[in-house]
């Protein structure tokens, strides 16, 4: 199967790449300004979010859904 060492290299490179993807999401320019609130009648306005965004933190997500996985099922020895 996987020895550990692999493993936790693994986990090393997820980590660089979660840590490095984010600063470059938000690198780029938000287009527009917020409109002013004199002329809402909601509270509430709707913020699109990039889909590169949103695929990072889907990603993070699963990576410590599967990290945790592993810890709790994988290591015991």
């Amino acid at each position: 199967m996987f020895n550990q060492t692999k493993i936790y290299a693994v986990l090393v490179g997820l980590g660089f790449l979660l840590a490095l993807t984010p600063n470059l999401v938000l690198a780029q320019e938000v287009g527009g300004e917020m409109p002013a609130s004199a002329g809402e009648t909601s509270k509430f306005h709707k913020i699109e979010q990039p889909i590169g965004l949103k695929l990072v933190v889907t990603v993070g997500g699963l990576g410590l859904i599967g990290a945790e996985l592993w810890w709790f099922v994988f290591s015991k020895n």
